[in-house]
C-alpha cells in the first residue's frame, strides 16, 4: 500500500513532465529589449539621446511676469503696463561625418497691456516664432540672432538701450572657424525689420519715403574672437533703401523714381569677464556708426523707431526724398552703449548700464524758424542711464527691479502739447526727460 504523500508527489511529477513536453512543441517568444533614455553629455547639461537615434535633445523654456511704470503726459495715459511671456524651445544636435548638425526651435506667446507697452485700452496677445534655424557645419539658415550682433555680450538690462541688441532675423549665413576662438562670417539677412520710416510732417523740399519692393537683402560680415576672458566682434552691414515715390516737376525729366540709396553700418562689440573682482562679474561695450541704416544702432523695431522722452517724440528715419533734386538723402547716426554687472553674493547682482545716440539728417530735412522752432526732421541726441538688481535664490529663477532715466534733445525747438488744467496748450521745447521702471519674475528651464 502506497502512502498518500508518495501518491501526491508522483502525480505532481507526471503533470510537470507533461507540461514541459507540451511547451517544447510551442514556438519560442523573444524578449523585446527595453531601451532606456540615456544622458548625452557631449553637448552639455540637460541633453539626452532620442531613443533609437544618435541625436541629443534638450527641452527648455521660460515663464516671465513683468510690470512696467512710465511717467504719464495726460490723464488718458496709462502709467502701469503688464507683460506676460511663455516660451518653449527644443534643441536637437547630432555629430555627423560632415560636421555638427543642429536644429533649434523657439516658440513664444506674449500678452501685454497698458501704454508703457504700446498697448493702451485693451490687452494684446501675440504668437510668434522667436527662433527656428538649422546649422550644418559652418552653414546657418533660418530665424536666429543677426550676425551683426555679438551674441555673447554679458548684458542684463530689461529696457531699451540704443545699440544693436541681438535682434532675431531671417538669414542664410556661413561661418569659417580659424581655430583658437577666431572666426569669420558672411550673412544674407532680410532687411524689412531694419527699415525705419515713420510718418513725419514734411517741409518744403522734402517728402516722406514710400518704400519700394526689396531687391537686395542686407549683407553682413563679421570677424569674431571668443576666449575664456570674453569675446570681441567687428561687424559691417549694407542696407538697401529703395523708393516707390514718383517725383514730378523736375526738369529735364517730367516724372521719375529716385535712384536707390545704399546705407551701411559698422560696429564693434566686446564683453570681458572680471572674475578678479568677483565670480560672475563682467563688463561690455558696443560702438556703432551708420549712414541710412539706423536699425543697426538700436532703432530696429516698430516699438523703437520713435525716439524721445516726455513731450519730445519724433521719428528716426533711414532716408527721405529731397524733392529739390528728386533723390534720397541718408540719415547719419552713431551710438555708444555699455554696462557692468557685479555679484555681491552668488545670488545677488547689480548692473549699471547706459547708451548715447546721435542722429543728423542731411540736406533740407530740417528747417529752423525765426523763433528757433524746427519743422521736418530734427537732428537729435538721446541719453539712457539705468540700473537693476536681481536675486536668484535658485538656479533659473530671477527676481529683479530696474530703473532707466532718459534724456532727449533736439537741434532747435519742436512744438509739443503740454497738458494743463484747462486742457492742452502748445509749447516749444528742445529737451525733456522721463523715467521708466520695471519689476520682473522669470523662470528659465
Amino acid at each position: 500500500m502506497k502512502r498518500p504523500g508518495s501518491l501526491i508527489f508522483g502525480l505532481a511529477a507526471s503533470a510537470a513532465a507533461f507540461t514541459a513536453a507540451q511547451a517544447a512543441d510551442l514556438p519560442a517568444k523573444s524578449v523585446q529589449p527595453v531601451e532606456y533614455v540615456r544622458v548625452c553629455s557631449v553637448f552639455g547639461a540637460g541633453f539626452f539621446y532620442i531613443p533609437g537615434t544618435e541625436t541629443c535633445l534638450r527641452v527648455g523654456g521660460r515663464a516671465r511676469a513683468e510690470v512696467m511704470y512710465a511717467e504719464p503726459l495726460t490723464r488718458a495715459d496709462d502709467i502701469i503696463g503688464f507683460r506676460t511671456r511663455g516660451r518653449i524651445q527644443l534643441d536637437a544636435r547630432t555629430a555627423t561625418a560632415y560636421g555638427f548638425l543642429r536644429a533649434f526651435f523657439r516658440f513664444e506667446i506674449t500678452r501685454v497691456s497698458g501704454l508703457p507697452y504700446n498697448s493702451p485700452g485693451a490687452p494684446n496677445t501675440t504668437f510668434g516664432t522667436g527662433q527656428a534655424f538649422v546649422q550644418f557645419g559652418g552653414l546657418t539658415a533660418g530665424r536666429v540672432t543677426s550676425l551683426f550682433s555679438n551674441p555673447d555680450l554679458p548684458v542684463t538690462h530689461m529696457g531699451t538701450l540704443r545699440f544693436d541688441d541681438a535682434p532675431d532675423v531671417d538669414l542664410i549665413a556661413y561661418t569659417y572657424s580659424f581655430g583658437n576662438g577666431l572666426s569669420a562670417s558672411i550673412s544674407v539677412e532680410e532687411g524689412y525689420g531694419r527699415r525705419q520710416n515713420n510718418t513725419f510732417t514734411p517741409i518744403a523740399g522734402q517728402a516722406v519715403l514710400t518704400y519700394g519692393g526689396e531687391r537686395m537683402p542686407d549683407l553682413i560680415g563679421n570677424v569674431r574672437y571668443a576666449g575664456t576672458w570674453g569675446s570681441a566682434q567687428i561687424s559691417g552691414a549694407i542696407h538697401q533703401n529703395r523708393s516707390a515715390n514718383l517725383v514730378t516737376g523736375i526738369i529735364p525729366r517730367s516724372a521719375f523714381f529716385p535712384d536707390t540709396e545704399y546705407g551701411f553700418a559698422v560696429g564693434f562689440q566686446a564683453g570681458v569677464n572680471l572674475p578678479m573682482i568677483a565670480a560672475g562679474d563682467a563688463a561690455w561695450l558696443s560702438l556703432g556708426y551708420t549712414q541710412g541704416a539706423l536699425g543697426y544702432i538700436g532703432f530696429g523695431s516698430d516699438l523703437l523707431n520713435v525716439w524721445g522722452a516726455g513731450l519730445i517724440s519724433t521719428p528716426a528715419v533711414d532716408v527721405y526724398v529731397d524733392t529739390a533734386t528728386g533723390q534720397l538723402k541718408n540719415s547719419i547716426g552713431w551710438s555708444v552703449a555699455g554696462g557692468y554687472t557685479h555679484y555681491w553674493t552668488p545670488t545677488f547682482r547689480t548692473s549699471i548700464f547706459g547708451s548715447f545716440a546721435h542722429v543728423d539728417f542731411t540736406g533740407p530735412a530740417t528747417a529752423i524758424g525765426p523763433v528757433g522752432n524746427v519743422t521736418g526732421l530734427p537732428d537729435f541726441r538721446e541719453w539712457r542711464l539705468g540700473t537693476n538688481t536681481f536675486w536668484s535664490p535658485v538656479s533659473g529663477l530671477n527676481i529683479g527691479a530696474e530703473v532707466i532715466y532718459v534724456i532727449a534733445e533736439t537741434r532747435g525747438r519742436i512744438l509739443a502739447l503740454q497738458a494743463g488744467t484747462g486742457g492742452s496748450f502748445p509749447r516749444l521745447i528742445s529737451s525733456d526727460s522721463t523715467v521708466q521702471a520695471r519689476f520682473r519674475i522669470q523662470r528659465d528651464f
